[in-house]
C-alpha cells in the first residue's frame, strides 16, 4: 500500500519502521516541527522524524493542517491510507477523507476506555489491570471512530516508560497485520457506555499525595516514570522517585516513619527503592542515604 506515515514520539517510532520492512511505500512521513532541547536548546526532531530521515523519506513538519495549501498538499500524494499515532495534531475532514482507504489510529488504550491524550498513564493511575493498543478508524470526534483490531496486555505494575515500550511493539505488528489483509478487519463501533477521557498530564499532577495513601501513591511513581517524575520535596530540594513499595504499615501522611525512608500514607506506607536528587542520576535508596540522611521523623511534602 502507499503509505503517508504521521506521528511524533518514540511510541510512533516500532509501527514506521515494521511498515517499512514488511514493503509497504511510505510516500511521505508527518511529524511534529523540531523543538528546543537539551542545554543549548538547539533544534531537535522528532523521534520519527529522525527515524524516516535515515530511511531516506519525505518528512513534512507542518505546524497545522488547517489550511487549504497543506490540504492540498496532502491529497496530492494520492495515498492510500494514513497511518496515525501519536502525531499530535487535529487532523481535518479534508485530511481525514484524501486517503483511499481513510485514515488509521494507534491508540494505547482499549476504547471507549481513555480516548485522549494521554491513556497510558491515565490507566496505570486509574489501577486498570488491562490495558491494549487498538487500530481505530479515524473520524472528527475525539478518539470515537471504529475499532479494527485490538491486542491486550496486563498492565501488571509496569511503568508508563515499560508499558508504553510495549504497546509500540504490539501496536506494530497490529498495524501491519491489518494492513495485510484489512477487509479482515471490518471497522466495529465503540461501546456506547464506559467511556473515560485520558486529560493530557500536568506536571503539578506528579507530586506525590501521601494522603491519597500508598497504593495510589505506588501509582503516581509508575504512571509518571520517565516523565515528568513523581516527586517529594524536603525543605527547597525536589526528589524524583523512580521505584517503590506499599508497605502495610500506617503513619502520617507525609512522615517519615523509619531511617530506611518509610513513608506514612494513612492506612499503609510507601518506602522508595529508586530515588533521583535534581541534577544527579538515579541511585537505590540506600546508597542514596549514606551520603543524606533523612531520619525518621522528618516530614516530607
Amino acid at each position: 500500500m502507499k503509505i503517508i506515515y504521521m506521528g511524533t514520539p518514540d511510541f510512533a517510532v516500532p509501527a514506521l519502521e515494521a511498515l517499512h520492512e514488511a514493503g509497504h511505500e511510505i510516500i511521505a512521513a508527518y511529524s511534529q516541527p523540531p523543538r528546543p532541547a537539551g542545554r543549548g536548546k538547539a533544534l531537535r526532531p522528532s523521534p520519527v522524524h529522525a527515524t524516516a530521515e535515515a530511511m531516506g523519506l519525505e518528512v513534512r513538519t507542518p505546524v497545522s493542517l488547517k489550511g487549504a495549501e497543506e490540504q492540498t498538499a496532502f491529497a496530492g500524494l494520492n495515498a492510500d491510507v494514513a497511518v496515525v499515532a501519536a502525531y499530535g495534531l487535529i487532523l481535518p475532514q479534508a485530511i481525514l477523507d484524501a486517503p483511499r482507504h481513510g485514515c488509521l489510529n494507534l491508540h494505547g488504550s482499549l476504547l471507549p476506555r481513555w480516548r485522549g491524550a494521554a491513556p497510558i498513564q491515565r490507566a496505570i493511575l486509574a489501577g486498570d489491570t488491562e490495558t491494549g493498543v487498538q487500530v481505530m478508524q479515524m473520524e472528527a470526534g475525539l478518539d470515537t471512530g471504529p475499532v479494527r483490531a485490538t491486542a491486550r496486555t496486563e498492565v501488571d505494575g509496569k511503568t508508563a516508560g515499560a508499558l508504553t515500550a510495549e504497546l509500540a511493539q504490539m501496536g506494530a505488528r497490529l498495524i501491519v497485520d491489518t494492513l495485510a489483509d484489512l477487509p479482515a478487519y471490518p471497522p466495529v463501533a465503540q461501546a456506547g457506555d464506559g467511556v473515560t477521557y485520558a486529560a493530557k498530564i500536568t506536571k503539578d499532577e506528579a507530586r506525590i499525595d501521601f494522603a491519597a495513601g500508598a497504593i495510589q501513591a505506588e501509582r503516581q511513581v509508575r504512571a509518571f516514570n520517565p516523565a515528568p517524575g513523581a516527586f517529594l520535596t524536603l525543605g527547597e530540594e525536589r526528589f524524583k522517585l523512580l521505584a517503590a513499595d506499599v508497605v502495610a504499615q500506617p503513619g502520617q501522611p507525609g512522615l517519615v516513619l523509619d531511617d530506611r525512608l518509610l513513608i506514612g500514607c494513612g492506612a499503609d506506607s510507601i518506602r522508595p527503592t529508586l530515588i533521583q536528587r535534581a541534577g544527579k542520576g538515579a541511585m537505590g535508596v540506600d546508597e542514596l542515604l549514606r551520603g543524606f540522611a533523612i531520619p525518621a521523623g522528618t516530614r516530607l511534602a
